[in-house]
């Protein structure tokens, strides 16, 4: 049988809560959800450090950021741990890249073992954007989600070997500043975007370290991500819960307009696959690096634990073996995704990349049953203190009934995380009795238990997966690399460019 092509979509930031095959109350998204239809909807997936470039170096290499060194987005990627994509191209698949990387522009963190690509700097522009190949930069005009998807199209056409296929298509949408492109200008254009239920969350039982996070749609969302100034009459404590509302919508909006393009171009994309005659024999995968904050909890961006954060959308369809609107709901991260892929083409993912620390879920996908799956998914921050949104370091543990997640309010001297100390702090949800995750009952005495039983449960993953848990000053650091001064020089830079904006 002819091995199987690998196309694998990939947004930024988009959350599962804006997809209509995930129930989504704000908007439709009828091409994604065809992918659901002919395929499966997994409803357990989760990153495992949520920011854009440690997942991306996570879904490459199949291990934590720990390991691949790529621990926030002021890191870079310097293959200390070979990649999927590498052991596909030895193999003698076809690949290419189109969009988004940003794991480094320059020498070694440049994309590795693709016959072509194409990528933003950092994290481009949404019109006429710079892009980079092999031959160097250039402005491409058009609008970002478009040209992503062009670029892929005109690959598949120009393709001259009749080997298989790995096509990633990396789109730089939804990620803010949300700048829509024309077509979708006049959508969700009245006002009446549904706000979330725990929108005005008071956050009143959890820890400080969270409550001090400037993420607030209220208080933190800006003039550059809303292109307007908020009106004299919204400003001021008084007039918060308004100027909330009125951010939200503005905020939603142009959201969801970017989401649209997405899905027209996933269509087309997914058409074009059909027209071809390349249905059958093509692993279509749509995903985001991480989720998002819509509202939740009076939030925006990503970072924290929670589940509008910590769910990536994935939704795979492959005629050969998965079954038309099937449903995945075992727990499975972004390190799984690496070994998986290899296991569709045809590789021994112990053998093809044994520093991997994930495993396929292949067997998962045709409807097996896997007695010994894990029940659990590990998940560690480790930007402490950035810069801009203030999230604490952290790490836990989600199960499917409960989550535990501890601040140990140290940096580690990770680049991009600040030196100051925060006091530890524990959190725990019963996500059974309390979906949306607002009573914090870690210290609840009906709970001691479970948390015994979490915090074992924690300690076995850390110990799975060789990270080192925070055991006070003196906890010894990953070995990050070659790039941390030119890294710490980076963040300065950035953060007197957003002061400046701001001010």
């Amino acid at each position: 049988m002819t091995r199987p092509n690998i196309v694998f979509i990939m947004s930024d930031d988009h959350a599962a809560h804006a997809i209509s095959a995930y129930g989504s109350r704000v908007n439709s998204t009828p091409n994604l959800d065809r992918i659901a239809a002919e395929g499966t909807r997994m409803d357990a997936v989760f990153c495992t450090n949520s920011i854009c470039s440690p997942s991306r170096a996570s879904i490459l290499t199949g291990t934590y950021s720990h390991i691949n060194g790529v621990s926030s987005i002021w890191t870079e990627m310097d293959y200390r741990v070979p990649t999927f994509v590498d052991a596909l191209h030895d193999d003698g698949y076809s690949t290419a890249m189109f969009g988004k990387w940003h794991l480094g522009e320059h020498g070694q963190s440049l994309p590795r073992a693709f016959d072509a690509w194409q990528i933003f700097p950092g994290q481009g522009d949404y019109v006429d954007p710079e892009m980079i190949d092999a031959d160097g930069a250039k402005v491409v005009p058009g609008y970002a989600t478009e040209i992503v998807t062009d670029l892929s199209l005109d690959w598949i056409d120009e393709r001259e070997s009749e080997e298989p296929f790995c096509l990633m298509v990396h789109h730089k949408a939804p990620h803010r500043p949300w700048v829509p492109d024309e077509k979708h200008a006049h959508l969700y254009a009245d006002g009446s975007i549904p706000e979330p239920e725990t929108f005005f969350d008071d956050l009143a039982t959890r820890s400080q370290a969270v409550r001090g996070v400037h993420m607030t749609i209220a208080d933190d969302m800006g003039s550059d991500d809303l292109k307007t100034e908020v009106p004299e009459h919204l400003r001021g404590e008084e007039n918060r819960e308004e100027r909330m509302r009125w951010k939200y919508q503005i905020y939603m909006r142009d959201y969801l307009q970017c989401i649209q393009s997405i899905d027209d171009n996933v269509g087309r994309l997914l058409d074009h696959l059909d027209e071809r005659g390349l249905r059958e024999n093509t692993v279509v995968v749509y995903t985001s690096d991480q989720g998002f904050f819509l509202g939740d909890h009076g939030w925006f961006d990503k970072r924290l634990m929670y589940d509008q954060s910590l769910q990536m959308p994935m939704l795979i369809r492959w005629p050969a073996e998965i079954e038309a609107g099937s449903r995945c709901e075992a727990i499975i991260t972004n390190v799984d995704f690496a070994a998986t892929f290899l296991d569709i083409c045809g590789l021994d993912a112990a053998r093809a990349l044994p520093t991997s620390q994930g495993r396929s879920f292949r067997p998962l996908l045709r409807g097996e049953e896997v007695t010994d799956w894990p029940d659990a998914a590990y998940y560690r921050y480790w930007e402490h203190d950035d810069p801009i949104h203030h999230a604490p370091a952290h790490y836990g543990i989600r199960t499917k009934d409960h989550k535990l997640i501890h601040y140990y309010g140290a940096g580690l001297g990770v680049p991009g995380a600040s030196d100051r100390v925060f006091d530890s702090e524990w959190e725990l949800y019963d996500l059974a009795a309390d979906p949306t995750e607002v009573r914090n009952v870690a210290d609840d005495p009906a709970y001691a238990l479970i948390r015994v039983d979490l915090e074992e449960k924690l300690a076995e993953y850390q110990h799975r997966y060789a990270d080192e848990p925070y055991r006070g000053e003196g906890t010894p650091r990953p070995v990050w690399g070659p790039y941390d001064q030119e890294v710490f020089a980076r963040v300065a830079q950035y953060v007197a460019q957003v002061n400046a904006t701001s001010a």
